[in-house]
This record gives C-alpha cells, structure tokens and sequence, in this order.
C-alpha cells in the first residue's frame, strides 16, 4: 500500500479515519440499494401491483446471484487488507488476479444453470398463473447480466479495501445515475414494462465494471493486474472462498427465508401479500445498506490493523461501529412504525397493497434496532479472517434468530 494510505490506516485518528472510509461506502451501498427501490418505484407506478409482486419473486433469485458474487469479493477484498497490512503487496496481486479469474468462471456455471432451471425456480419460489410471466420477462435478462454485477460488485470491494474509498463510492453513483435515467426512459417512454428495468440495471452494471476493472489496469493504482499472476492458485482460492463463505452463507439464507415467505404468503394471502413482503423488503433493506456500507468501510481499517497487529485500533473501530449501527438501526425502527403508510405509497398506487405493506412494514421492524451491532460484528470476525465465526453469527441471524424469533420454523408451521 502507498505510504499515504498505510500511514492512514496505521495511525490516523480512528475517529476522522472511519469517517474517511466508512462515508464514501455508506453513500455508495446507499445509492446502490437505488436500484431495486427504483426498479420497484417504477415498475409499480407504470405496469401495476401484480408486477411488483412479480419481481417479488425475483428477490430471492438476485440474492441467490449476488451470494456467489460476495463469495469471491467479500473475500479477496478482505485478504487483500489483511495482506497489505502485513506489507505483501505481490501476495496482494496475486489475490487480485484469481479474484477476477474465479469470478468470471463461478458466474458462468451459475449463469448456464439459473438460465436452464429458471421457470422451475420461479415456481418454487411461489410464483402464480397471475405473476410468473413478470418475473420471467425481468429474469431472462437479469441473469447473463449478473457476470456484470458480480464484477461491479466484487473489485468495487477491492478498490475500497486497497485504499480508494472515494472512488468506490463514485462507482456506486455513477452506476445508479444510469439506472436512474434509463429505467424510467425504458419503462414509461419505450413501454418495455418490467423487462426495461432489468434492461436498464444491465447497462449500469456494465458501465460499473468497465470503470472498477479499468482502474487496476492502471499503473498509479496500488494493486494492479499483472500478465504473470494470472494462473489460478488452489492456496489463494481456498483464502478468497473460506471467508467469503460467509457472506455467501448469509444470502443464500436469505433466499431461502423469502421463498419460505413467498410460499406462506401466495398459500394465507395471495399475491398481493407476496407484493407487500417485496415493498416491506426494499424499505427494510435501505436501512441495512447503511449498514453494509459501514461495514465495507470499516473493513479495510480493521484488516490491516489486524493484520499490522495494532489491535487497540482495531476494537477501537469496532466499538464506534457498532454503536453507529445501532442509532441507525434505531432510526429506522421510528420511521418504519410511524410513518409506513407514507413509505408504501412511493410504491404502489393499489389502497389493498398498501395497507398490507404497511401493516407489514409495522411488524416487521420491531427487532431492528438490535440488528445493527449483529451485522457489525458478524463483519468484524470476516474482516480479521475468522471465517468459521462469521458464518456461524449469520447464520444464526438469517435462519433461526431473527429477532429473538424462531423464523424458520415458524414461516414452516404456515406452509
């Protein structure tokens, strides 16, 4: 890492050096959260409520895309840290150069076998007579573009983790600014309907990675490609998969709750419910992408003081973190009970769909506050390389313990 960045990272004030990289993440993850929120926005106001609860059933479709993207970049970006941490900048390279290899071949079995098997998925996941030809037009295109995401995503976590916060950030902002302009263009000007909206993420994601894979082309830049590290290293792909297993064990969790939700919620409450859980998510998650975004920020601080074995510094980060997360967490906690049937209205149109929502919404944020540090301190034990710890908190969290409920089976007792 250059002596700017190490000196940084080593011993600026923690307090001025969070800020520093947390900001420009917390605002990139933020705008980014944009794109499922306008995408929804859009398709609800311009093609209707049986739309939005078609793309409901893309939700947990994408997280299963996005967990393989988190499985190779969630993980490089933290060994990345850590090695420059300890000064090994060719190790650093190396990790780089397999990142990249190993996400373009996971993408591409992922990519031939969702394609092959997506109309069986769709059903699974809960899809109706009435929705499923919605998610299907969305999905078609989604699913050759999530090489695009998974790139975007992946060495956007790399830049921030080799120390470029703030072009990180201005990825994120970029990407969405496209998908801001192009997706009401596509589904109100060109009536593509929801299959414009998917158009419309594919171009920004791959504007995205042209600008993140250009910038470690680059002879300035800290970590770069080089010709000779290209040859895929079993040791590093083991480092890069061990802790990125447990981002990934976290999304397919995920996925896994909301099609059990799906499947409850089509069988007890129609489509409609299966709409509402997909506005109640987009809010939900605008909070925890201020989280996420915290964590990618505090990730590069924490692996290299860990790595540095700076250690005060390091639970130094971890406590202002976590008591950020918790305010914010709190926050959203507030808003979401006060003012639901204003955050659903931004929607949907449809009076029943919005009072689901609403309802929905209400219930559904009653232990947020609490999840904030969680999330926190799950990244905190992936950011030192305590895979096996990480995994189990987010597994905890995703599948048995969300919010002191036993959600898993109790979603099973409805189906």
């Amino acid at each position: 890492m250059n002596n700017v960045a190490e000196s940084n990272l080593g011993t600026m004030n923690i307090r001025k050096l969070l800020w520093m990289y947390s900001l420009p993440a917390i605002v990139g993850t933020m705008i980014s959260s944009m794109y499922n929120i306008i995408d929804r926005m859009f398709i609800g106001q311009g093609v209707g409520p049986l739309a939005i609860s078609g793309l409901a059933l893309t939700f947990p479709f994408m997280n299963f895309l996005a967990a393989f993207a988190m499985l190779v970049g969630a993980g490089a970006a933290s060994r990345i840290s850590i090695r420059l941490g300890e000064g090994d900048k060719d190790r650093a390279e190396k990790i780089l150069a397999n990142a990249l290899m190993l996400t373009f071949i996971i993408s591409g079995i992922v990519i031939i076998l969702s394609r092959v098997f997506m109309n069986p998925i769709l059903v699974l996941f809960g899809g109706s007579e009435n929705t499923l030809e919605y998610a299907r037009q969305f999905m078609r295109i989604i699913i050759p573009g999530s090489i695009l995401s998974a790139l975007n995503f992946g060495f956007n976590n790399i830049m921030r983790a080799s120390g470029y916060p703030k072009k990180a950030m201005l990825t994120m902002i970029i990407c969405s600014g496209i998908n801001v302009c192009l997706a009401p263009l596509f589904i109100f000007g060109f009536h593509w309907g929801i299959a414009g909206a998917a158009h419309a993420t594919n171009i920004s994601y791959f504007v995205g990675s042209v600008w993140v894979l250009t910038h470690f082309m680059q002879k300035k830049s800290i970590i770069r490609f080089h010709k000779r590290n290209f040859h895929l290293n079993k040791q590093i792909i083991k480092s890069i998969l061990n802790i990125g297993m447990s981002p990934f064990s976290m999304m397919i969790a995920s996925s896994m709750v909301i099609v059990l939700l799906n499947i409850a919620l089509l069988k007890h409450g129609g489509d409609l419910a299966v709409g509402a859980l997909g506005i109640q998510n987009s809010i939900v998650t605008l909070f925890l992408m201020f989280i996420i975004g915290l964590n990618q920020g505090i990730q590069p601080i924490l692996g290299y003081n860990y790595g540095a074995q700076n250690y005060d510094r390091m639970f130094s980060t971890l406590t202002r973190a976590a008591i950020i997360a918790t305010i914010v967490t709190a926050i959203g906690f507030l808003l979401s009970t006060f003012f639901s049937p204003v955050m659903v209205s931004i929607f949907t149109t449809d009076e029943e769909l919005k009072s689901i929502s609403a309802n929905a919404l209400r219930i559904s944020v009653i232990m947020l506050p609490l999840v904030g540090s969680q999330i926190v301190f799950t990244s905190f034990f992936q950011s030192i390389g305590k895979a096996k710890i990480s995994m189990l908190l987010s597994l905890a969290r995703q599948v048995l313990l969300s919010g002191f409920r036993c959600l898993l089976p109790t979603v099973w007792l409805l189906l």
